[in-house]
């Protein structure tokens, strides 16, 4: 991971030692070369740690000497390499240079490389088997009078080598290498460390008027890298031992801060070179002895001995509010992660023996496959590809470059191949790839091959399933390209295998794996990035959610806690006691996976988490969090943090699957106005016709009872269907869904029921039972179905509240309650009204005989001419009889 490629072209295209002094006359006695006894070229750090420095033979033969080579173990079958030039085909065509095995590591050796033959444009140490260039050097194939003194002033040396090397910890896993220039003013200093790329590099000198080794008033550079893998180094000024607080009002700023936060600082450190390999981190800068800034740099003196600073540990990244990165508190003991040391620059020191080892070398991102989730298979620019050489195109999975891919035996492994039609993905044991037919070489394939292309509009499928007689390292790769893949790891089964149901989270960052039993649930979650600590939180976002956090320790130990949060700041973090069993946490390559089982519902009452209640059959909002440190006791806003969802991902406990908060969607939107339409406005108005509307001439109140159920009716069924089609699916499971089947239910009864009512009687006639028992069915089931469709109405928006945590839920909740009450107002009102008129009728003195004045259903609308269902009934609803009698007889 070079700090700028056009840089690192420079760097590599500058290592041309041309002789600008006469032909020594040993160099004359070797006919195969034009090199002077005073070239000097330092070799390129692609891979292995490789450092050195080639020169001719100072003893006139045919030889190149190579000192301080520095190399850690590569395979039996690289070696130093002859080649055109550094491109894969130049390269693959090229020979070996010295039959030199390079299966060992190398420290600070000195080696002779005879040979017979005019020297090659290009020395590099190379794997043929994996086609795998370690570093290389150019080596000039004219007379120094041919190269010109241009390309001689071009000369520069490698960035990874410098003159002066100490280590600065006990575990010699951090270095301190400088280079000196006295006559300009300026050092270049390298810092070198074996950690994680989520870790800082820090080195300063402390303040000269203090009278005691101190990191207080210290000038110090805080080097690392940014988790798109840029280098970076910034001038830092420590005032006090704590995170750096920026000031706001009058207060100061205070802590470790960077020079530039301050009203007249400035960062003086210039960023040369940086780069990842190996597990190593490797940053060089500049900066000048005397920056001139008295207030936050001290002033280095060449000559002198001067007590100086350095730490390392983990990086916060910026956020919204810091738009620099914070070192975090370096946590360990002293001389492991912090220390003193007395440092003369001027002194020429060479302490630091062989290359650096790291215990993780792989520096690729690392994606986890599990059964569910495909990985989707894309193509793009090269930018860190992990073997070089390689093509200017290579395989991206879930827009990571080249990652390492790790998956387990016995679980299928779900590629979405959209790397374009000229990208054929397949599973190899051959490290190139390309078709290994072409090379001569014989290859296994385990899955894929010509037909697993695809593009974005239509990708290719391929599943392959790892089983136990999978070896534990594979490559994927292209068939029709080399080197566009990198590496799967196989390993016995996992999470996968423990757990019914795994989902991706937001931006694909964190599984998800469940497990439902009847009264419990088995959580786990795994990052899928370095972090100091993971956090799932159960809610619409992390603040009023239930959280747990998992990190490691000092001392090594996983750690899971529970909180409720209910603000943005350290004050709003509050542990609970939640009833958590079968905890485990793990960090591996600084990827974070913990492990949970706990009660559906909690067995407890007055506490805050006895609220944190999981409903299989309801979905559960899920978010997620990473940060760079945490801590189980004393929580500060450091432990805030750096990255987190932008959504929730609302998970379906039942369903296993996922899907991504969103805004209510417009079909859901149709239907519940459609259901408000039915049940708010028709039926009960179709029933409120038959109730007060007797006393039109005819059948009109009829007429309208009848239209107005059919409408509310159909206008129902429809809504139905824009529900079930708009969530693919008609499932019975929630409360609303449930009270919506029974109002449906109710609602159909009653045209089934009017159609087969019992015939009216005549005027003066007893109703049959029959006709009683009817009347009383249809009375109950119509108003039982209104009370059910209201209730439906409620509990729908409640889902809607509940499903899209819509801003306007309650405001749409008070509207319907205020709707429901105007109704009952007018019910009540009407219903005065009819009782009053009936009591006032009862109280006339004698015998008013007006004929039926009661409800002449005779007239079927269901039929188009509005005929009569019964000639009788009708004949005896034409007529009104008046009879007046006296009042005395």
């Amino acid at each position: 991971m070079a700090a700028d490629p056009p840089l690192l072209a420079l760097f590599a295209g500058a290592l041309l030692a041309a002789a600008l002094a006469a032909p020594a006359a040993g160099a004359a006695s070797c006919p195969h070369t034009n090199l002077t006894a005073n070239f000097s070229a330092d070799l390129t750090m692609l891979q292995h740690q490789l450092r050195g420095t080639v020169r001719l033979a100072a003893n006139g033969t045919c030889a190149l000497e190579v000192t301080r080579f520095d190399l850690l173990a590569a395979s039996p079958s690289a070696r130093f390499w002859a080649a055109d030039g550094p491109s894969m085909a130049d390269l693959a065509a090229g020979r070996a240079f010295s039959p030199l095995p390079l299966n060992g590591t190398f420290r600070n050796a000195s080696l002779e490389l005879p040979f017979a033959r005019p020297l090659p444009r290009l020395l590099a140490l190379y794997d043929p088997e994996t086609s795998s260039d370690f570093g290389h050097v150019f080596l000039p194939n004219g007379t120094a009078s041919e190269l010109g003194t241009s390309a001689a002033a071009a000369i520069e040396r490698a960035p990874t080598m410098f003159d002066n090397c100490i280590p600065l910890s006990a575990t010699e896993t951090y270095r301190l290498r400088w280079t000196l220039n006295a006559s300009a003013g300026t050092v270049e200093i390298g810092l070198e460390a074996a950690i994680g790329s989520e870790y800082y590099m820090a080195f300063g000198w402390a303040d000269p008027k203090a009278n005691a080794p101190a990191m207080i008033h210290a000038d110090v550079v805080v080097a690392g890298f940014t988790e798109e893998g840029t280098p970076f180094a910034e001038d830092y000024y420590i005032s006090d031992y704590t995170e750096c607080t920026l000031g706001k009002d009058d207060s100061p700023v205070s802590g470790v801060c960077p020079d530039k936060v301050y009203e007249d600082g400035k960062n003086d450190s210039i960023l040369v070179y940086g780069h990842r390999r190996d597990g190593v981190s490797l940053v060089r800068y500049v900066r000048k002895l005397d920056s001139e800034d008295t207030k936050y740099d001290v002033p280095v003196g060449a000559t002198e001995e001067m007590e100086v600073l350095w730490a390392i540990g983990k990086l916060r990244p910026p956020d919204t509010l810091r738009e620099h990165y914070l070192p975090q508190n370096h946590g360990g003991p002293k001389d492991t992660t912090f220390g003193f040391v007395r440092l003369n620059l001027s002194e020429t020191v060479d302490n630091c023996l062989g290359p650096l080892d790291a215990d993780n070398k792989e520096d690729q991102e690392r994606i986890i496959a599990d059964r569910k989730t495909p990985l989707v298979v894309t193509s793009a620019p090269a930018l860190r590809y992990p073997n070089p050489p390689n093509p200017d195109k290579v395989i991206y999975i879930n827009k990571k470059e080249a990652p390492l891919l790790k998956v387990e035996r016995g679980v299928p492994v779900k590629f979405s191949v959209q790397a374009g039609h000229d990208v054929a993905l397949y599973i190899t044991s051959d490290p190139i790839g390309g078709n290994a037919t072409l090379r001569n070489k014989t290859e296994v394939i385990y899955a894929g091959g010509p037909d697993a292309h695809g593009v974005l509009a239509t990708p290719k499928e391929l599943v392959w399933l790892p089983d136990r007689n999978t070896p534990d390292l594979v490559y994927y790769q292209s068939l029709y390209e080399q080197k566009m893949g990198w590496k799967v790891q196989v390993v016995d089964g996992g999470l996968s295998d423990m757990y019914n149901n795994s989902v991706l989270l937001d931006d694909q960052q964190v599984t998800l794996f469940w497990s439902l039993s009847a009264d419990s649930i088995s959580i786990a979650a795994r990052g899928e990035k370095k972090s100091g600590y993971l956090a799932i939180g159960f809610g619409s976002g992390m603040v009023n959610s239930y959280t747990y956090v998992a990190w490691i320790g000092n001392d090594g130990v996983g750690r899971v806690k529970t909180y409720w949060i209910d603000g943005k700041s350290a004050a709003g973090i509050h542990p609970t006691s939640e009833n958590i069993t079968y905890v485990r946490c793990k960090s591996e390559n600084g990827i974070i996976t913990f492990e949970f089982t706990r009660p559906l519902k909690p067995s407890c009452s007055g506490k805050v988490e006895c609220n944190n209640i999981i409903d299989p059959t309801t979905p559960l909002k899920v978010v997620w969090a990473m940060g760079a440190s945490w801590s189980g006791d004393d929580l500060t806003d450091s432990n805030m943090h750096s990255v987190t969802s932008s959504r929730p991902i609302r998970v379906l406990l039942l369903g296993g699957s996922a899907e991504a908060e969103q805004d209510l969607r417009p079909v859901l939107a149709v239907h519940g106005f459609m259901m408000f339409v039915a049940w708010g406005i028709l039926l009960p108005g179709g029933i409120m016709a038959a109730r007060y509307l007797k006393s039109l001439k005819g059948d009109g109140w009829y007429q309208i009872h009848v239209y107005l159920q059919y409408s509310g009716i159909a206008i129902m069924f429809l809504g139905v269907l824009f529900a079930a089609a708009e969530l693919r699916g008609f499932f019975v499971s929630s409360v609303h869904v449930k009270f919506g089947v029974l109002a449906l239910l109710l609602a159909v009864l009653q045209p089934l029921n009017a159609k087969f009512r019992p015939s009216k009687p005549a005027n003066g006639e007893v109703p049959s039972r029959n006709r009683i028992l009817w009347e009383y069915l249809h009375v109950i089931t119509g108003r039982s179905a209104i009370i059910v469709g209201i209730v439906a109405l409620f509990t729908g928006m409640k889902h809607l509240g509940h499903r899209y945590d819509s801003e306007n839920v309650e405001e749409l909740t008070w509207a319907l309650m205020l709707w429901v009450l105007s109704v009952i107002v007018i019910v009540l009102s009407l219903e005065y009204k009819e009782v009053k008129r009936r009591s006032s009728g009862r109280s006339v003195s004698g015998h008013w005989v007006l004929g039926n004045t009661e409800e002449d259903d005779s007239v079927d609308l269901l039929h188009p001419d509005g005929t009569a269902r019964n000639s009788s009934e009708s004949s005896s609803s034409g007529v009104m009889e008046v009879q007046l009698e006296p009042l005395t007889r």
